[in-house]
């Protein structure tokens, strides 16, 4: 999470929440004042944006569009293999409109995120593939004949 400036916020949270955000902090190798930060970035962002979920992945935390598995950025790159056209990727993926215009909206809310998240796929080959995901295997289509 970068930001340039920052400004100073006490708040109580009931003991348990204390304990919760401590255990979070620490499995990730934050401050409790970074850990804070981060979740509070992210719930204001669920508010703000419709349909936005935000997940673990092997890359780090990542928006995703609710109820399905791809990442904001995936559907960022679907719109550019359609030119834009935010029907033609909802007819792609069976959805209504209105998801692919929260990933457009999100999208052009926070660019840089979405260019680093695209940056870092673009960067990745099948032995980084194969690291991050010990289950993953190449595939190769048969050719078939016709006879």
């Amino acid at each position: 999470m970068k930001q340039s400036r920052s400004i100073v916020l006490s708040m109580r949270l009931p003991v348990e929440s204390g304990r919760r955000l401590k255990r979070i902090a620490k499995r990730h190798g934050w401050t409790l004042s970074d850990a804070s930060a981060r979740l509070v970035e992210k719930g204001l962002r669920r508010s703000e944006f419709a349909f936005l979920d935000f997940r673990d992945s092997p890359v780090g935390r990542q928006a995703y569009i609710q109820g399905s598995a791809l990442a904001v950025w995936e559907v960022l790159l679907l719109l550019r293999s359609y030119n834009g056209n935010v029907m033609a990727v909802a007819n792609h993926l069976k959805w209504p409109e209105s998801k692919v215009r929260a990933a457009l909206n999100y999208s052009e809310a926070f660019p840089e995120e979405m260019n680093e998240a695209i940056a870092e796929n673009d960067s990745t080959d099948f032995e980084d593939l194969k690291r991050m995901l010990p289950q993953t295997v190449e595939f190769a289509a048969r050719k078939t004949r016709r006879g």
